[in-house]
């Protein structure tokens, strides 16, 4: 881009479903309907961009309260874990050339997630000089972490900072604050996150990272500029 964007000055891309393949949606649906749990979309929302201990007993609750929450958990991750050695975690498609076309824009780039950080390291470490300090933010602290990035981490304006994620009750925090978003829900098969992204309202959502392309941002950008002047 020839001309950097007037009002947005940073990106926050999630990690798991934005930056890296889906491979927790599989691992969810399958450690629930295993146990006999029909999996809706109430219990998806419910689920999803949840602090780790609270998906944990929301798991445990989910399949009948049998085991703790911290019993859940650890069951989930032995799962996940059997599920990537088969299906190894890969960077998305269009992942790297959105970070490029981000920074052309002049903004800058932050990763997050619920996983420590030893997460992105291992698997979008190589590509770290595309983000800005601090790289990776934690969220599960503070899940999902909008407010935290924008004005702990960054010191900026809601409106400034656009959000990537591949989750609706993400998006819907976005929308309270104020924050331009972009959806991106999975294209596993049971997922609900496009329904709900569209019963939330989130209105730019994208099957590939390649739609966010200079058109989108401009929108957004200008979109976000219109918003802050009305406030």
């Amino acid at each position: 881009m020839v001309q950097p964007l007037a009002h947005l000055r940073l990106c926050a891309v999630n990690i798991d479903g934005v930056m890296l393949e889906d491979t927790f949606s599989p691992v969810i649906h399958h450690f629930l309907v295993s146990r006999g749990c029909a999996y809706t979309a109430d219990i998806e929302r419910s689920i999803f961009s949840q602090p780790r201990a609270l998906a944990g007993r929301l798991l445990a609750e989910a399949v009948g309260g049998s085991m703790t929450g911290e019993q859940a958990l650890e069951e989930y991750f032995e799962e996940r874990a059997r599920f990537v050695a088969e299906h190894p975690v890969r960077v998305s498609d269009g992942a790297v050339e959105l970070l490029e076309r981000l920074r052309a824009a002049g903004l800058a780039t932050v990763c997050y997630g619920g996983l420590g950080k030893e997460h992105f390291d291992a698997f979008l470490g190589e590509f770290a000089g595309l983000f800005d300090e601090p790289g990776y933010v934690c969220t599960n602290d503070f899940r999902p972490g909008l407010r935290e990035i924008a004005a702990d981490h960054f010191g900026l304006a809601f409106d400034q900072v656009l959000v990537i994620d591949d989750v609706a009750r993400v998006g819907e925090e976005a929308g309270r604050l104020g924050m331009p978003f972009v959806g991106h829900p999975s294209s596993f098969e049971h997922s609900f996150q496009r329904q709900l992204m569209g019963e939330a309202g989130v209105r730019h959502v994208v099957d590939s990272l390649h739609a966010v392309d200079e058109g989108l941002l401009r929108t957004l950008d200008a979109e976000a500029a219109a918003s802050a002047s009305r406030h």
